[in-house]
């Protein structure tokens, strides 16, 4: 995806206050591009149905490291599909390299890239770019990039950044059956409604792109049964969790889900309830965190056999080679969020 200069990125940002966040993108031909990489041929044969996996995996900082995840993971060998968030490209934060590309190219996979934000607040980012990807062992036959409704303007952060949420969808050839995927990263700093919002423009879009036919639809939807403005909501969530509270059923005060049932698709197979995947850090001197269920996996037309999550604590990974990078990493965790896999039959 072309780049562009610092200057040129922070002078368009200093339009957004008076104009808006959708009349500075739409001046900018990335925010509606999907950058997509068919450089591998299918693997041989038919298919009866794959593996998909849903990762968050914190713009890539960690990049050696995640690989060596990917790569040596008992629960994640095979991942056909993986639905990725939070991909960096030309940022200094995660070594100023394009990390889809490289991340597809080691897994071996195709992908298709879509454009979340421009990062303003690093003057030095030579893109100072940040979105999602599909990655697929099989040949994507078309994609494209959908841009969610506005439920928060990022460029009042403290990370200040031209762009807003996005959902990509795409084509896969899986073994000769036409197969939808549909990766999406609904906005935290809103209420249900607003992710109820997003996730509807998501729904509509994909019926209208595959009317029929089976679907794998997954992201980090940021259900955090909370408003993410709202400091003594997440406050007071996170003193139930040290009371020893149930954890809340995020069906109740998230629409994404029982929305995704309207549409026709199922989460109660696809995924481990409850099951948190992500720690959000409390920033106190214990060190706590408040454990929150963020990602998902949808189905529609597909039956599930196997799921399960995988935990990206350090500690965690007993099965880790001595001689990898995973080893070597001396961190606390991959990313803040777990990933998470389903086995689907077609």
């Amino acid at each position: 995806m072309k780049g562009m200069s610092y200057a040129e990125r922070d002078r368009l940002g200093r339009l957004v206050p008076e104009e808006g966040q959708a009349a500075v993108m739409a001046r900018l031909p990335q925010f509606a591009e999907a950058v997509v990489d068919n450089t591998l041929s299918a693997p041989a044969g038919g298919c009866d149905g794959f593996k998909a996996a849903v990762f968050n995996i914190e713009r890539g900082m960690r990049f050696d490291a995640t690989v060596d995840f990917l790569r040596t993971c008992p629960a994640l060998q095979g991942v056909d599909i993986l639905l990725a968030n939070e991909l960096d490209d030309g940022c200094v934060r995660s070594g100023n390299q394009d990390v889809s590309a490289n991340l597809a190219k080691a897994l071996g996979m195709n992908y298709v890239f879509g454009l979340e934000f421009m990062e303003l607040a690093d003057p030095d980012d030579p893109k100072g770019y940040h979105g999602n990807a599909i990655f697929s062992r099989w040949p994507i036959v078309w994609a494209e990039v959908l841009r969610l409704p506005e439920e928060n303007n990022w460029y009042f952060d403290r990370q200040r950044r031209i762009g807003g949420r996005l959902a990509i969808l795409a084509e896969l050839d899986a073994g000769g059956r036409r197969l939808g995927a549909v990766c999406a990263h609904l906005e935290n700093r809103t209420d249900g409604a607003g992710r109820g919002r997003q996730m509807e423009a998501v729904l509509r879009r994909a019926a209208e792109r595959f009317p029929e036919g089976p679907v794998i639809l997954g992201g980090d939807f940021n259900t955090n049964t909370f408003d993410g403005r709202d400091v003594p909501a997440f406050l007071a969530l996170f003193e139930e969790q040290k009371a020893g509270a149930a954890p809340r059923e995020v069906g109740l005060t998230e629409p994404v889900l029982p929305l995704a049932e309207q549409y026709g698709y199922d989460y109660r197979n696809a995924n481990v309830i409850p099951s948190p995947t992500r720690r959000k850090p409390m920033r106190n001197e214990a060190g706590d965190v408040l454990q929150l269920q963020l990602d998902w996996l949808f189905t529609r037309g597909l039956t599930v056999t196997e799921k399960g999550v995988v935990s990206t604590l350090l500690q965690d990974c007993g099965w880790k080679t001595p001689d990898g990078a995973l080893a070597e990493y001396a961190g606390a965790e991959l990313s803040d969020h777990n990933a998470l896999w389903a086995r689907c039959a077609f």
